[in-house]
């Protein structure tokens, strides 16, 4: 269901859970900054998210919220993933859901790394 991306962090959520070792995770990075791991419901060939350890809601929240050395550390983050698992060459694309109307389901920010395949246009028109 997707939630409000104004509200409060919770601290139960899922990826919140996922960064205290209380849910297991598919890891395919972590650092000081950023915890990178397999989504459990791919939808793509490679479908890969990338979420700060940081308590941020959504883009907007961390663009706020966070410092100039998390901001830095997460999208570096994402940078690395993506070179580490060889999707440069052939492309991927970055989505970072915040809100209802882009119906973000996780109240903790997170970027969905998509490759493998020919992903078409964005939108249909």
């Amino acid at each position: 269901m997707p939630i409000d991306a104004t509200q409060s962090y919770d601290d139960q959520n899922v990826f919140a859970k996922i960064l205290r070792g209380e849910i297991p995770s598919r890891k395919v990075f972590e650092d000081a900054f950023a915890l990178a791991f397999h989504d459990i419901n791919p939808q793509a060939p490679h479908h890969v998210l990338v979420i700060p350890k940081g308590a941020y809601v959504s883009w907007d929240d961390f663009s706020a919220r966070a410092s100039e050395a998390e901001i830095a550390g997460f999208v570096r983050a994402v940078g690395q993933v993506a070179r580490e698992a060889g999707f440069v060459a052939p492309g991927y694309r970055l989505l970072a859901n915040t809100g209802l109307d882009a119906h973000q389901e996780v109240p903790h920010l997170h970027v969905h790394i998509f490759a493998g395949k020919p992903l078409g246009p964005m939108l249909a028109r």
